[in-house]
């Protein structure tokens, strides 16, 4: 059968780092006699070679070359292209890994929509990724409709004979943004690309040590001759123009202006600060015309036009002053509505401790900025006032799984609000938002998978688009609202965590908080009669309620039964009966633990049972109580007789 996927690994020196990566390549979904992986040793001194040496010899799909060293990355995965017969090839990094059915998903996306370059959603694990462009599955996307211009990484699956036709190869040497190259040639030379969003195909890792080639720091000279390369690309292949300068603004945006803003400007050493500055204004000024900038956002703009005026002192005011600049969200309420989870909060942004104020214009709301007035003369839109574009404000809630860094954007609705001032003349900006999270469908339109999902909230406004976490700063209703909800069998417990207080779920019992929340449950939430057992419990239920039970463990002799048990809504919360399965129980006393999802929790409540089989409910304390009261059973005449034999024949 031909091979449909072949990985390509270039390798250096990522020491234990590499094992997640081998982990997830040898137990994709797909077939092994439908991929292979080539490892590229570009000339490794660690245990690297012999581990994958060692790897290639038990897997007969993995094969490893080994070279001098090259010096980055380009040439092992060109190296790695060229030993390639699968119908795509993927590239990976070592240090990075896959999602257990990545590549059949993006192999099968891929042939579905005569794509030339896959691009599967990404989960950043310490490492910032593009968001915008995996909201939603693209099957035909392209720089005209779509962000792509945002992921430039080459992680992605690209046909083999799409890269044949091309003559395309990541550029060699030790060198920066090869990838960048790379990557924006395929795009603008490809038939169709496919961006896969409904699920996490890569997984992009920062090592602990942050030794990972993207954090190594850069050499401004060097970087910024690499990125008039990228530029270069764009030039060949398309024409001056709205398409060109939107493609430009990427590099404007994400390579020069977000680097001189707030924090990341300020932890330059001054030195290293002012050689940036001036090789980034030698590219705005040679390669960007004014359309570039006129695209970004207006602080951006203010930056943008601050560093062609090279104004660095004033950049370093406005970046101080930025890097005080937060969002503050309030969650109001937390509540169980048809199955899904309503989340409604408020945002808006401080500057310091005091909330954000923007002067009024009319119809308008302008920013108010600390630039001195030299360079509103120097920068034309600051003299003109900065549009605050209230209109253009928006806010997403996302959640995101703790242990994975997988995110998904969940529905909303939202409203912006013009909040009045202390000053008459002013007003604060802020956006009251409802989320619906829906376990069946949160994770790109699938259910969510057994974890803790961490809720983020993302504000956007004025340039700024930052990320906070919700629930720390809530109203009362917020913790009123907050309790179990079992949908369609899966348990999905809100809490607040330790000791910031923000909103989590825990699905499926990941950890052990739902028996804090069912510690209130007390003896009149039980109501006992013969063959039946009912009890009220403070959770909402949706949907099918299968996988509930009922646990009765001995409380002196430690055996346990099981009974299946169903849950269904009830006035105030839920109520979970159980029939025993049509058995009777025997007289005793009984530890009580209901069976929730996939986990038991035990309640602080038990079941005595006499012997005329009448049931009556009291605390496991209680119980406990009068297990250790009892005497033990006096041993009968022969079992004395018989124990006294034993131990004279032993000599005791």
């Amino acid at each position: 059968m031909p091979l449909k996927v072949s990985v390509v690994v270039p390798v250096y020196n990522p020491g234990p780092y590499i094992e997640d990566c081998i982990q997830s390549l040898v137990s994709q979904s797909l077939p092994k006699d439908e991929y292979e992986v080539w490892f590229v040793d570009d000339g490794s001194t660690d245990e690297t070679p012999a581990r994958l040496d060692e790897l290639a010899l038990e897997q007969p799909n993995v094969h490893v070359i080994h070279q001098e060293p090259s010096g980055w990355s380009g040439k092992p995965r060109n190296v790695g292209i060229d030993a390639a017969q699968g119908e795509y090839i993927m590239f990976v990094d070592n240090d990075d890994y896959l999602g257990a059915e990545a590549l059949e998903r993006m192999y099968d996306y891929g042939v579905a929509n005569g794509a030339d370059v896959v691009v599967g959603k990404m989960a950043g694990k310490g490492r910032p990724v593009p968001r915008d462009l995996f909201r939603k599955n693209r099957p035909r996307a392209g720089v005209q409709n779509a962000p792509l211009i945002d992921s430039l990484t080459p992680h992605k699956m690209l046909r083999r004979e799409f890269l044949a036709k091309t003559g395309l190869r990541f550029r060699e040497g030790r060198r920066r943004l090869e990838d960048h190259v790379f990557v924006t040639e395929a795009y603008l030379r490809a038939e169709n690309v496919s961006v896969l969003s409904d699920y996490v195909c890569y997984y992009h890792v920062k090592r602990d040590d942050a030794s990972n080639a993207g954090f190594r720091p850069i050499e401004p000279v060097g970087y910024f001759g690499n990125l008039r390369e990228a530029l270069d690309i764009v030039d060949q292949h398309t024409e001056p123009g709205p398409l060109q300068d939107g493609l430009f603004r990427r590099w404007l945006r994400n390579e020069i202006v977000e680097r001189l803003r707030a924090q990341r400007l300020l932890n330059m050493d001054p030195e290293y600060r002012r050689e940036m500055f001036r090789e980034m204004r030698s590219v705005a000024v040679d390669r960007f015309g004014p359309g570039v900038a006129a695209g970004l956002s207006p602080i951006q703009q203010v930056v943008a036009g601050l560093l062609v005026a090279d104004r660095l002192e004033d950049v370093e005011t406005l970046a101080g002053w930025e890097a005080t600049v937060k969002p503050i969200a309030e969650l109001r309420t937390v509540a169980w509505r048809d199955g899904a989870l309503r989340v409604a909060f408020t945002v808006e942004y401080a500057a310091g401790d005091e909330r954000l104020t923007f002067v009024q214009a009319g119809s308008d709301v302008a920013l108010a900025l600390p630039i001195p007035q030299g360079s509103r003369e120097a920068v034309p839109l600051l003299e003109a006032g900065i549009s605050a574009q209230s209109e253009k404000s928006k806010v997403d809630l996302v959640i995101r799984e703790r242990s994975t860094a997988a995110e998904f954007f969940q529905p909303m609705e939202f409203e912006r609000v013009r909040v009045p001032a202390a000053d008459p003349a002013e007003v604060r900006l802020r956006i009251d938002a409802t989320a619906t999270v829906d376990p069946r469908t949160a994770a790109g339109g699938g259910p969510v998978g057994s974890g803790i999902w961490d809720f983020y909230v993302r504000y956007s406004l004025s340039g700024w688009a930052k990320e906070i976490r919700l629930g720390s700063v809530r109203e009362p209703a917020a913790d009123s609202g907050r309790r179990l909800g079992i949908v369609d069998g899966v348990t999905v417990l809100p809490y607040w965590t330790d000791p910031h207080q923000n909103l989590s779920i825990d699905v499926n019992g990941a950890t052990n908080r739902l028996k804090h929340d069912l510690s209130v449950v007390r003896a009149a939430d039980v109501t006992v009669e013969p063959g039946r057992l009912r009890l009220s419990l403070p959770v909402y239920s949706a949907g099918d309620s299968a996988g509930s039970s009922v646990r009765l463990t001995d409380a002196a002799t430690g055996a346990v039964h099981n009974f299946g048990a169903a849950i269904s809504p009830a006035e105030g919360g839920s109520v979970l009966e159980s029939t025993f399965g049509g058995q009777s129980i025997a007289a005793g006393r009984y530890k009580l633990a209901v069976g929730l999802g996939q986990r038991s929790t035990a309640l602080r409540l038990g079941l005595v049972v006499d012997g005329r089989g009448a049931i009556s409910v009291q605390s496991v304390e209680e119980i406990a109580r009068q297990v250790a009261a009892k005497p033990p059973p006096r041993k009968r005449p022969f079992v004395r007789r018989a124990l006294r034999k034993i131990k004279k024949a032993l000599g005791a």
